[in-house]
């Protein structure tokens, strides 16, 4: 399969529109996540990635790979396509480099990812990540709340 049409690129300053309105229609979006602008750029700073797919024609953002470095191991978050260019192979292209550009820090990488999203979890077995068992994902939104 060609995909002479797309491309791959890093992040910029300016793109968090486009890319909340991806993640609104992939439903990654969450007010509670405190996923903003300013979150991705400082994940960035602090080694993390942040890749996009785009329409080459049009530059409009169709795909979204999120890396965080905490330097010990990387977790990929909000990978996800846009729903209307879905089952076309672009998630496939878009791991493929993630994971290029991940092997690069001889680091671990995880996801998190929900067990009726079988599409997601076939993709992520295919290309080697491993359930790590019946683990359960707990979390303090606002840490400021609590005792």
């Amino acid at each position: 399969m060609s995909f002479n049409h797309i491309s791959i690129r890093n992040y910029s300053h300016g793109d968090f529109k486009p890319i909340l309105k991806l993640w609104e229609s992939t439903k990654l979006a969450n007010t509670e996540r405190a996923d903003t602008e300013e979150v991705i750029e400082k994940t960035i700073r602090a080694g993390g990635l942040f890749l996009l797919l785009t329409l080459r024609k049009t530059g409009e953002i169709i795909g979204t790979s999120w890396i965080t470095n905490d330097q010990r191991r990387l977790s990929l978050h909000h990978f996800g396509i846009e729903p209307l260019y879905q089952g076309r192979g672009y998630a496939t292209y878009l791991l493929e480099e993630t994971l290029k550009q991940a092997r690069k820090t001889g680091q671990q990488i995880k996801i998190e990812v929900h067990q009726t999203n079988l599409a997601a979890l076939n993709l992520y077995k295919k290309y080697g990540f491993e359930y790590l068992g019946d683990y359960g994902v707990f979390i303090i939104r606002d840490i400021a709340e609590k005792p």
